[in-house]
């Protein structure tokens, strides 16, 4: 019997017994199903060397599993070649992570719509100048990355994500290395676009704090999923944490 997940209209990401060995033998992830409904938002978490990094990158196309199915919004994406792969990445994800990688070259504006200039699409500029003032950054759109906080600077990333439309937002530790009051302003964001707009936002962290943000929480070790908490409360998830580092 095939294992394939069948597109739904409810699955953004799905994930069906994804295995990823390395060379040198190291299994990453060990038999994961993940299934992420669309408009939801789920935190993955686990300690070091857990696999959540990992199931990222295979679950946005950035790595090839060894064994199992990988569908993103409703497409397989493991006979793809990596310029199909590529493509996919560009129209149908979006990507923030900790260091926020914005072009120091170009303005907050040039930023933001740098994704719709690479793949030639035309600049939708009331979704543009909505996005800007979601993130409360119309006033800084001619500013340089560097002239910004690292908290606008998250946020123009987290602009710069969205405005090709993608099928998911994957975050990675996207409040790393952010202070506390920035980074519950980045959370609150990505709260809100899931609320709001009905985006689809992974979340990897190491920050229960920050995956209490979510709707589910999936804890991880062993490159494997050991738990999984609806509506997941921080000292909940503090708490299995200490118990897998204890364990």
């Amino acid at each position: 019997m095939s294992t394939t997940l069948a597109p739904t209209a409810t699955a953004a990401v799905a994930l069906t017994h994804v295995t990823k060995t390395h060379p040198n033998g190291v299994r990453a992830l060990d038999d994961v199903t993940v299934e992420v409904p669309r408009g939801s938002f789920l935190a993955v978490m686990g300690p070091s060397g857990s696999g959540k990094s990992t199931l990222l990158q295979v679950a946005a196309g950035l790595d090839t599993p060894t064994s199992g199915e990988v569908l993103l919004d409703g497409a397989g994406i493991g006979g793809l070649d990596e310029t199909r792969r590529t493509e996919l990445r560009r129209d149908r994800i979006g990507f923030v992570f900790q260091a926020y990688n914005l072009l120091p070259a170009l303005t907050v504006g040039e930023n933001i719509t740098l994704p719709l200039r690479l793949a030639g699409k035309p600049l939708d500029r009331e979704w543009v100048q909505y996005l800007v003032d979601r993130v409360g950054l119309g006033d800084r759109l001619d500013h340089r990355p560097t002239e910004l906080s690292g908290g606008q600077q998250q946020r123009a990333a987290i602009a710069r994500a969205l405005v090709a439309g993608p099928a998911v937002v994957f975050a990675d530790e996207p409040t790393g290395a952010l202070d506390l009051h920035s980074a519950a302003e980045v959370l609150g964001l990505l709260r809100a676009l899931v609320d709001d707009l009905g985006q689809t936002v992974v979340l990897v962290t190491h920050d229960p704090a920050a995956a209490a943000r979510a709707d589910r929480a999936l804890v991880m070790a062993d490159g494997r999923v050991v738990d999984t908490l609806e509506r997941p409360a921080a000292a909940d998830l503090a708490g299995r944490l200490v118990a897998l580092r204890e364990g």
